[in-house]
């Protein structure tokens, strides 16, 4: 006797990860791994990861941890004394006083947004991006029931908004300001002038609160870096980002954290407290060694991605039709790559910056990602966190694939 089998009925998914973009970043790596695994020599500037070794301090640190039996769970908002390394670093390095009450460490600065954006964005409230923006930043807005608002920031303003332009998008029902800076994808800098003026704008708009992305801070290379929480106006208002992926190169380590108002604070504690709870008992002991220790520990690298930047903008100075500008942090260019649009090659049509970044995959062996992903469509972003033997070879396989289009 045999049962009779039953049709299989498709899982039904909710609409609100349905609704979800995947990552663009995280897919070109992954094709760009895939091409790889066929024996092809791909060199990867999709990824925003620093090349380099987290500090010996810092894995010292987090040895010793482990020989001391710290992997108990931890609390919510993360050790006591991680939070105080936290409040005497922003003290120190931003001129920000907090107490360690006001700080929530997370499983990476990712998670920080996420959980500040679910505090605070009710269904239908809205959020104002100004573009280009990091890619998650619209899809946590979408999770959380938003409703985005993009501000064009284009590259003739260096990819800043003005305060003419945050004054024009806010409405009654804004709820959130949210960017970056030093800004992914584009590397550009907010000065602390121009943060002022849009600090003013915000101090007539008393119903609006500011997210504030500084996971780039230590790799600036005008100004000394500004926080926007400095303006004491608005502090209340403002949720300080930041994490250790970029300044100390831990990104596989996770860990960001948030400085907020006591009343946040209190609720990102919530609601970590119901999904993740505490993060890595380890990834802590270390990430105090590297809070502790400061900018001053690790300028090496900021030197080297400055030398970076420098030859990169001089190999791009080269390469015909792309239209850039000189990105003053982080370690990406974002040129407009429009002039391309419409050429071909083979079986290749380009259409926009998705399919350039597939051409450039399959012809040049190089993964970028497109400007669609960040809000911009007419660029690409281009990460330099590598060697400059990769990004010299990199740049002419491109302008060597650019020039078989017509």
């Amino acid at each position: 006797m045999f049962l009779t089998q039953k049709p299989f009925k498709m899982i039904q998914l909710s609409e609100r990860i349905n609704a979800l973009s995947e990552s663009q970043t995280i897919l070109m790596s992954k094709l760009g791994r895939e091409l790889a695994a066929k024996g092809v020599d791909v060199i990867s500037l999709s990824l925003g990861e620093p090349d380099f070794s987290t500090p010996d301090f810092v894995k010292d640190a987090a040895k010793k941890a482990i020989d001391d039996n710290q992997s108990f769970y931890t609390p919510v908002a993360g050790y006591l004394e991680l939070r105080k390394a936290i409040v005497q670093k922003l003290k120190k390095e931003n001129e920000l006083d907090y107490e360690p009450d006001q700080i929530v460490v997370s499983t990476g600065a990712k998670q920080s947004l996420s959980n500040a954006i679910l505090c605070l964005v009710n269904p239908g409230e809205e959020v104002i991006i100004p573009t280009p923006y990091w890619v998650s930043y619209s899809e946590m807005v979408k999770l959380a029931e938003g409703v985005a608002v993009y501000v064009d920031a284009g590259i003739e303003n260096d990819f800043k908004i003005t305060p003419q332009q945050l004054e024009a998008a806010i409405t009654p029902k804004t709820k959130v300001f949210m960017f970056s800076s030093p800004c992914n994808p584009t590397g550009s800098v907010y000065t602390a002038q121009e943060l002022a003026a849009l600090a003013a704008v915000f101090e007539r708009n008393p119903h609006v609160y500011i997210i504030s992305d500084e996971i780039y801070e230590y790799i600036n290379f005008g100004e000394k870096h500004t926080s926007i929480a400095s303006f004491s106006s608005i502090k209340d208002r403002v949720i300080v980002i930041n994490g250790l992926s970029k300044g100390f190169a831990m990104t596989g380590w996770r860990l960001g954290y948030l400085a907020a108002h006591k009343s946040i604070a209190q609720a990102c504690d919530k609601l970590q407290g119901q999904t993740t709870s505490g993060t890595c008992s380890i990834t802590q002991r270390a990430a105090i060694a590297a809070c502790e220790a400061g900018i001053a520990s690790v300028a090496y690298m900021k030197v080297a991605f400055q030398q970076r930047r420098d030859l990169v903008y001089k190999l791009l100075q080269e390469v015909k039709g792309f239209k850039t500008n000189l990105p003053q942090g982080a370690f990406y260019f974002f040129p407009d790559v429009s002039t391309y649009f419409g050429k071909s090659y083979g079986d290749f049509s380009i259409n926009n910056a998705d399919d350039l970044c597939l051409y450039l995959l399959q012809e040049g062996h190089v993964t970028l990602v497109t400007g669609d992903a960040f809000g911009a469509p007419n660029a690409i972003r281009i990460s330099y966190a590598t060697s400059e033997d990769k990004l010299t070879e990199a740049i002419r396989r491109i302008k060597a694939a650019l020039a078989k289009l017509n």
